[in-house]
């Protein structure tokens, strides 16, 4: 194998933190090679066609960092942005995904993905990119997400719903004006008006 591949590879890896395999390849280097790195111990391929160094310091947000490699055009949502914006006590093992209605689901076995389908505005609105391990993630911000848990209180329960609702506000991380925003977005104006009038 040639060494100066394998040290572009292992440089690209620490570089970048998450490595896929279209990563290597669009530097003309054959993706036999990661699996060659891999069989000698040198990376772990965390999921398909993601690879990670042995050494490397994970932080927290691996999980959507890796998600986020493996479905480019999947949103952080729900339940790990709730975490993300450190507002909620439940700690998902699935990563929470928004894809577009349209979008062809991953198949990941390695990577356990909770996919949420969304469509239009309430698909496109409310996102942020955070640079996590130098990769860049979109995630929802809290106003919308808290929104989109309003929206999705069947699937997630209204008492987390509410949990992020109480939290964001008194802790000021989301303002009225927001949430009344994500709230027509999302189309759920009518159910959240009692909860907010109660806060004012």
């Amino acid at each position: 194998m040639s060494q100066s591949k394998t040290q572009q590879i292992l440089v690209l890896a620490r570089e970048t933190g998450v490595l896929r395999s279209r990563d290597i390849e669009a530097h003309g280097i054959h993706r036999e090679y990661l699996r060659r790195l891999e069989q000698q111990g040198l990376l772990i391929r965390s999921g398909r066609g993601i690879y990670t160094l042995l050494e490397t310091d994970f932080t927290e947000h691996h999980s959507l960092v890796e998600a986020s490699q493996r479905v480019p055009h999947g949103i952080i949502c729900l339940l790990s942005a709730l975490r993300f914006h450190e507002i909620t006590t439940q700690a998902p093992f699935e990563v929470w995904l928004a894809i577009h209605g349209k979008a062809r689901p991953p198949s990941e076995a390695l990577l356990p993905l909770h996919i949420v389908y969304m469509s239009g505005n309430a698909f496109e609105s409310g996102i942020e990119t955070h640079q996590l391990e130098g990769i860049p993630v979109q995630i929802y911000n809290l106003s919308k997400t808290v929104a989109d848990c309003f929206k999705y209180r069947n699937k997630i329960g209204l008492d987390v719903a509410l949990e992020a609702l109480r939290e964001s506000w008194r802790d000021r991380r989301c303002t009225m004006d927001e949430l009344w925003h994500y709230a027509k977005i999302c189309r759920v104006s009518n159910v959240m008006r009692p909860y907010l009038e109660f806060l004012l």
